[in-house]
């Protein structure tokens, strides 16, 4: 199936550019090879936009005390401060950042580096960082999916920020249509299930929310539901909230199954909870049954088809 590929933007060195302050590359596989066919690429490198030249100094983050400013400073030469410049470098890059559906930062850089980059204080490394690039793009965009290639490596998070990207994606569609309320409720109905696999309490406040829609202005409701959706998603999911979803959805095929047929879903959702088999066999099972029984309300529902089936995101899960 051809999809129609998702703009992210990346750290140039992780699609093979030599950018790095050695002149060397740190090409990922993963992100080159599976995610490319799915995801149109933008890649950027701060650094080099800003001068520093390849080879260069390495930088790195100081502050002089826990909780002082932190600067971005050359290794050898601390009057290199390019703390300003890397500033400067994102707020030039909003505008095309602004038609992302993503981000895939350089894990550990202090210019791209997403969380627990380290921050020397009189030479005693802290990994408390954000790489100072990076912070400007996230606090500028704070709804906007991103994520460090390392963490890329951790199947539960993998699933999560490529989740996360194309529900934006989609959101980013919805969001030319605001004058079409129905829309919006037609958005949350068919992620609600994804919501609450991830938190249940909050998925139940974002319903009042869209409840509500009728009375609130609509830029205001799109902006409380996109950060209370983002604040959902960004939460890990598990196995527990999975199983409630999957035992929620098998209650609309009770009167479809047979006592048998009934027995052995219940026994595959449970082996799942129990950590004996991914979550892609009682989704399989699932879908399978629909198929024979279709259901419009599950029909629509993007809970068991969140991304391509071709990424194999929830055979390791």
């Amino acid at each position: 199936m051809l999809y129609k590929k998702i703009p992210i933007g990346i750290s140039s060195c992780l699609l093979g550019e030599p950018v790095r302050f050695d002149s060397g590359h740190k090409n990922n596989v993963y992100i080159g090879k599976v995610l490319s066919q799915f995801f149109d690429f933008k890649p950027f490198c701060p650094e080099v936009s800003i001068g520093l030249g390849i080879p260069r100094e390495p930088i790195r983050l100081v502050s002089t005390a826990p909780g002082a400013p932190v600067r971005c400073v050359g290794t050898k030469n601390s009057h290199l401060d390019v703390t300003g410049a890397l500033s400067a470098c994102a707020t030039d890059q909003f505008r095309w950042v602004s038609d992302l559906c993503g981000y895939i930062v350089k894990n550990n850089s202090p210019s791209c580096g997403m969380e627990r980059v380290k921050v020397y204080t009189k030479n005693n490394p802290q990994r408390i960082g954000v790489g100072i690039y990076t912070a400007a793009i996230i606090k500028a965009f704070p709804n906007l999916p991103v994520e460090e290639e390392g963490r890329l490596g951790d199947a539960v998070l993998r699933e999560n920020f490529i989740k996360r990207v194309f529900i934006y994606q989609r959101w980013r569609e919805i969001e030319k249509t605001l004058d079409n309320k129905q829309a919006l409720v037609e958005f949350h109905t068919r992620h609600k299930h994804i919501l609450m696999s991830h938190d249940q309490v909050k998925t139940r406040e974002l319903g009042r929310l869209v409840a509500e829609l009728g009375h609130i202005d609509l830029m205001d409701y799109c902006e409380r539901y996109l950060t209370t959706m983002t604040q959902i998603l960004r939460k890990p999911t598990n196995k527990r909230n999975h199983s409630n979803v999957l035992y929620h959805i098998k209650g609309h095929l009770k009167r479809c199954l047979d006592e048998t047929d009934r027995a052995e879903l219940h026994d595959t959702i449970e082996q799942y909870r129990q950590g004996y088999l991914p979550l892609i066999v009682p989704i399989t099972i699932l879908r399978h049954h629909f198929r024979k029984n279709p259901d419009p309300y599950i029909d629509k529902s993007y809970y068991m088809k969140p991304h391509p089936r071709e990424l194999m995101l929830h055979n390791a899960l």
